[in-house]
């Protein structure tokens, strides 16, 4: 019985070439040989690649629709499926970097890039947590990671005595061959003896086991510049984990977490702060001193200032990142009314009413010019 290419890559006998490439490249990457280790995935890579080979060229898929997946047996059909002849670049993307190897699993030559000896670090991520007034002025944190350092021993490289690997002669691959109704299958895979670099090395070294690394803590220094902003990230570059035998470090990533003032709010690089003043200070005037970011400051009250009249204290707020100039300070006075008033204290405010001409239940005016 013949093989059912519709339900191998789970779409519909009217899918478009799109639909096609999309179920291949989703399945694709899940049962990749290189990426699935499991029992059999090496096997159902090839069936959904020899389903993709055949649905996406018309002239085949118009054939199998006719006569079924038994049309290619002996030869006559996708040449044996080297897929060699398979464009998968029309897949798109990143996809052929992926798969660079396709060509070797399927016999058709291609071949995928030997890996360097010398990997990269991978990078590292760290999070620091900075008050409002470090942002203010900029400041230091010493901050402490495991990581993997250079053996100094080997000079990150190993040991010495490089020499070419007998197992894969120098490919960095282990290849193996079969044949099927279909063809010459080839499954390639990684060397397992020198892990994909094609190179061994003869005098092994001890402290860090051929690798070139081992695991230290170290102390690091961060600049934290002024006016950075929550959420923002610092690199710190070849900070990350060593390469592996020699290979270029990693970088360090920084994230910067801003903690909550118990006065301030950060609007942009400007402060915002609340204030409270006395009615006697909010009808006379007054000079009254604020907090900010640097320290007390003066601020001067206007006679007969309202309740959340915002006051700018120019140049009190955060300086920019990476530019001149500061944002501003923002106060926002509320006036605060007494809550108990002495009987002379009442007195007095009732005798204050009656020289202003102000009504002690103003309400009532107010709601006679509607009812």
């Amino acid at each position: 019985m013949g093989k059912d290419y519709y339900k191998i890559l789970g779409v519909d006998k009217n899918a478009s070439k799109e639909e096609i490439k999309k179920a291949y490249k989703k399945l694709a990457k899940k049962h990749h040989p290189d990426l699935n280790k499991d029992e059999g995935a090496t096997e159902k890579f090839k069936e959904i690649s020899e389903a993709a080979a055949v649905l996406s060229d018309d002239q085949k898929k118009q054939q199998y629709d006719q006569f079924g997946s038994d049309s290619f047996k002996h030869g006559s059909g996708p040449s044996g499926f080297n897929f060699s002849d398979f464009d998968f670049s029309s897949f798109g993307g990143d996809f052929g970097d992926i798969f660079d190897h396709l060509g070797d699993i399927f016999g058709g030559g291609g071949g995928g890039r030997r890996r360097s000896s010398h990997r990269k670090g991978a990078d590292l991520r760290a999070d620091v947590t900075v008050t409002l007034e470090e942002v203010y002025s900029g400041t230091k944190k010493k901050l402490k990671i495991r990581k993997n350092e250079s053996c100094e021993k080997c000079d990150g490289k190993g040991g010495t005595g490089l020499e070419t690997c007998s197992t894969c002669h120098g490919s960095g691959r282990m290849t193996d061959s079969r044949r099927t109704p279909f063809g010459i299958f080839q499954t390639t895979s990684v060397c397992r003896d020198c892990g994909g670099s094609g190179e061994m090395i003869k005098n092994v070294c001890h402290k860090c086991d051929g690798s070139g690394v081992v695991v230290k803590e170290k102390t690091l220094e961060i600049d934290i510049p002024e006016g950075i902003e929550h959420g923002s990230r610092l690199r710190l570059t070849s900070e990350g984990e060593a390469g592996y035998r020699g290979g270029r470090a990693g970088d360090l990533f920084v994230f910067i977490h801003i903690e909550e003032h118990e006065v301030f709010k950060r609007e942009d690089n400007d402060i915002l702060l609340e204030m409270p003043i006395s009615i006697i200070q909010a009808s006379l005037g007054a000079e009254i001193e604020v907090p900010t970011l640097e320290g007390k400051a003066k601020l001067k009250i206007s006679a007969g200032t309202q309740t959340n009249t915002v006051f700018k204290m120019k140049g009190k707020g955060l300086p920019y990142l990476h530019s001149y100039g500061t944002g501003d300070q923002l106060v926002k006075v509320v006036v605060k009314t007494p809550d108990k008033l002495s009987k002379n204290q009442e007195k007095a405010m009732k005798d204050l009413a009656k020289e202003l001409g102000e009504e002690v239940n103003p309400q009532k005016s107010f709601f006679k010019k509607f009812f």
